[in-house]
């Protein structure tokens, strides 16, 4: 999800639950709690500069249970300052005056969890559990972005800073509400509807559906539960497939396979593939044997995620070398 509906969803609830004690300060604090974690592309360049630290990556540490709290209380600490809010005051022209207390950084964290949960809806997954678990986790309901949402998200945002009657705020808030849940309702029945068109043949035993920027089209994955897959995409208002292709989880051009094996199994101790593999949980390989050692390229096949579709590293015979 972006940004302005991060801020928009967690405000919003907070607005028409209508409890008595809850100020704008409050819903403000929800707010920015549910934009805080985004603001780990600050983190991005330690990921960069240390590889094996790929974890810090957008929608990577901060999007866990722990550090998403963690991340709460510095940017809600951050804010709180008078020069920081004074400044963004100045700017906006609004007062965004926020405390720092167990009050506010308890509501930022709820924004942290409405965060959480809208990015859980979308495709490529967020390590919700770490640090115990590097499993990232994704229902595939919604691609990373949805446009629509987007430009009514900017739109709430806009009636939200001009001077109207609250009661004219509540009405969008409760609007772009229903129209996020509607488009929920919609791609999850779309989603089941994909995948009941399907019918599984030619040995393959297991279909999964992950979204496209198009509500109505789904790129479709079918595996044999070994190394072969096929890969379409199906649209649910036409009933049509598009861009049919079989992928094998590795291809060996040259060499032995157990050569090859043993030339990925060092390879997959690499931190630039290790990264590629958390990013892409759908990649083959494609290995050639040359004079000096092994090309392996891995790529992701389905391409369900942001970010690079692929890596390339040479294993030299005596693996004590790796070259890029």
């Amino acid at each position: 999800m972006d940004l302005f509906t991060h801020l928009i969803v967690p405000f919003a609830i907070l607005t028409l639950l209508k409890l008595r004690d809850f100020t704008i300060k409050d819903r403000l604090a929800g707010g920015f709690g549910g934009i805080s974690i985004d603001f780990d592309f600050i983190l991005v360049l330690i990921g960069f500069i240390s590889p094996e630290l790929f974890i810090f990556t957008h929608r990577g540490i901060t999007h866990s249970f722990v550090f998403g709290l963690v991340t709460a209380i510095i940017f809600l600490y951050i804010i709180s300052r008078p020069r920081v809010y004074g400044l963004i005051n100045d700017l906006i022209k609004r007062d965004i005056k926020v405390e720092f207390s167990w009050k506010s950084v308890s509501l930022a964290y709820f924004g942290v969890l409405i965060h959480l949960f809208l990015d859980f809806l979308t495709t490529g997954g967020i390590p919700l559990l770490y640090p115990f678990s590097l499993i990232r986790f994704s229902a595939n309901l919604y691609y990373y972005t949805d446009l629509v949402t987007t430009l009514v998200a900017i739109v709430i945002l806009l009636v939200l800073y001009l001077r109207l009657d609250p009661k004219y705020k509540k009405i969008a808030l409760t609007g772009f509400l229903v129209m996020l849940i509607s488009f929920g309702g919609i791609r999850a029945y779309e989603k089941i509807e994909a995948l009941e068109s399907q019918t599984l043949n030619d040995g393959y035993t297991n279909i999964t559906a992950y979204p496209t920027s198009d509500m109505f089209s789904w790129t479709m994955l079918e595996s044999n539960g070994k190394n072969k897959y096929r890969v379409f995409t199906y649209n649910t208002l036409n009933h049509t497939v598009a861009n049919l292709r079989e992928v094998n989880s590795l291809s060996i051009k040259n060499g032995s396979y157990e050569s090859a094996q043993n030339a990925i199994k060092y390879a997959n101790t690499l931190p630039e593939v290790k990264k590629f593999r958390w990013t892409s949980p759908h990649t083959a390989i494609n290995a050639t044997s040359t004079s000096t050692g092994w090309n392996l390229t891995f790529y992701d096949f389905v391409g369900n995620h942001y970010g690079a579709r692929e890596v390339t590293v040479h294993v030299e015979k005596n693996r004590n070398q790796i070259k890029y």
